[in-house]
């Protein structure tokens, strides 16, 4: 019993297992982008007429007896052909046109049913023929328009194409999904010739508007150009204007300094002047009273030193007079070299002439007043040792007539000698008798012509004395006058 149990067992599982195998080769199923043509028994389908032969089955399965029934696909994907038509116009103007047509098999049962009698086992030869169907209407199409028709509305040419090729697509079970016209060639320059009055019309208004463009450009340019010399110019009449005042004010600040410092001499000169004034003053005040006391030898001694003094301060005050002459023409000088300078430089500004030639007036003003005052200081230094020294002489003969015709003498001692023996000069050959006493007697005639000096200068002063005269050729009271004629007697 358990055997026969198994037994019935494993031939229900091998006949589960044959109805299987049989099922999957029975059952087919339609893909989404095909349909299945079985043909082998007379089937009616919705949408074709009875006793097609053939059944159409897409999207679904179906059973299909092996032996009995053929199972067919035909693909519904999308397919393309490329264009490439010459054409003739209606011009007779020769044209190829570039395009591309895509197309596939309808989904309805009659598109599938006409497209598998037709492309069943020559789905590759598909493209092929739409590309023929669409040449030959698309040559007629064009063959009826004129180039400027094509050009200005390619899409009337594409919906007339598609509308002449729709029966004979619909005929084929096709259906097109688009329809491209990508070019049209001119091998003529037909349409070249045509855009060329376009061209040079849109040129030459691009030519124009660059033109006017540029004009715009060159007059902002310009205008950007003049604003910014303008505002140039401002700011270089502001800087020469700051200029001028910084020259103007380092002018004032570069002069203060030499005016000072001649103001500073000034003063030293006046105080040195004063100084002068009052030790004429000293030493005239001690000369007379000097001079009042016993014209003796002491008092001569003392009037000899007093008038070596008065020597020593006159060269003295002559040469600080001289200094300060040369110092001040020096910086006289300096200062007029250096406010020329200035003034130049100022005058290059503009602003600063006057100020600077102001500057040099009063500098030089105030170095001639120094030169005059020192000047004015010397002279009267000069006269009030001359006063001093005829008035010491005037006293001094008043005195001692002989220790000054002595002192006179002895200071003029080798130019008298020296006159005594130039009446030997002219002696070529000498012969002195008596040896030795023969020149003594010689020389004693010669220094007693020297001597002889001694009483002409006696009587010169006796005389001189009775007209009121000095020695020294001027009067007692300080005025020249001219020297008396003496006969001076001649000794053999």
């Amino acid at each position: 019993m358990p055997m026969i149990i198994g037994v019935v067992a494993g031939v229900a599982v091998a006949a589960v297992a044959v109805l299987i195998g049989l099922f999957k080769l029975m059952w087919r199923v339609a893909e989404p982008n095909e349909a299945l043509i079985i043909s082998g028994s007379n089937h009616k389908t919705e949408g074709l007429e009875a006793g097609m032969g053939f059944r159409i089955v897409t999207g679904r399965g179906t059973l299909v007896l092996p032996g009995v029934q053929a199972v067919r696909k035909l693909s519904l994907d999308l397919n393309e052909t490329e264009l490439h038509v010459d054409c003739v116009t209606h011009q007779g103007i020769p044209l190829k046109v570039r395009g591309v047509v895509i197309f596939k098999v309808g989904d309805d049962f009659v598109s599938i049913a006409n497209a598998g009698r037709r492309f069943l086992d020559q789905q590759k030869l598909m493209s092929e023929r739409v590309h023929n169907v669409f040449a030959g209407h698309l040559r007629s199409i064009v063959g009826g328009l004129t180039v400027e028709d094509m050009i200005r509305d390619r899409e009337k040419l594409t919906g007339q194409t598609r509308a002449a090729c729709g029966t004979e697509m619909e005929k084929l079970g096709l259906i097109v999904d688009s329809l491209q016209i990508h070019e049209i060639e001119d091998p003529t320059g037909y349409i070249q010739n045509l855009a060329m009055p376009h061209a040079a019309a849109v040129q030459r208004d691009a030519r124009i508007a660059q033109a006017e463009a540029n004009r715009l450009a060159t007059e902002a340019e310009q205008q950007s150009f003049a604003r910014m010399a303008q505002a140039t110019r401002d700011s270089e009449i502001l800087q020469a204007g700051y200029q001028a005042e910084r020259d103007k004010a380092g002018a004032k600040a570069r002069q203060a300094g030499p005016l000072a410092d001649a103001a500073a001499r000034q003063e030293v000169v006046v105080q040195e002047t004063r100084v002068a004034e009052l030790e004429a003053h000293r030493r005239e005040q001690q000369l007379q009273a000097d001079v009042r006391k016993p014209a003796d030898a002491k008092a001569y001694e003392k009037r000899t030193l007093a008038e070596a003094e008065r020597d020593a301060r006159i060269s003295g005050a002559e040469a600080k007079a001289k200094e300060t002459e040369l110092a001040a023409a020096a910086e006289a000088t300096r200062v007029k070299a250096a406010a020329s300078a200035e003034a130049e430089a100022t005058k290059a500004r503009g602003t600063a002439l006057a100020a600077s030639t102001r500057a040099t007036g009063e500098a030089e003003a105030a170095a001639a007043q120094a030169k005059g005052l020192a000047e004015a200081a010397a002279a009267k230094a000069k006269g009030l040792a001359e006063a001093e020294a005829i008035k010491a002489r005037a006293a001094a003969l008043a005195e001692n007539q002989e220790a000054v015709v002595a002192q006179q003498l002895a200071e003029n001692w080798p130019e008298i000698v020296k006159a005594g023996a130039s009446a030997f000069g002219s002696v070529d050959n000498m012969v002195v008798l008596n040896g030795a006493d023969g020149m003594a007697d010689m020389l004693a005639k010669a220094l007693t012509m020297g001597g002889t000096g001694l009483g002409l200068a006696r009587q010169l002063l006796a005389s001189m004395n009775q007209n009121g005269q000095t020695p020294n050729g001027t009067s007692l009271n300080g005025v020249a006058a001219p020297p008396p004629v003496q006969k001076v007697p001649v000794q053999e």
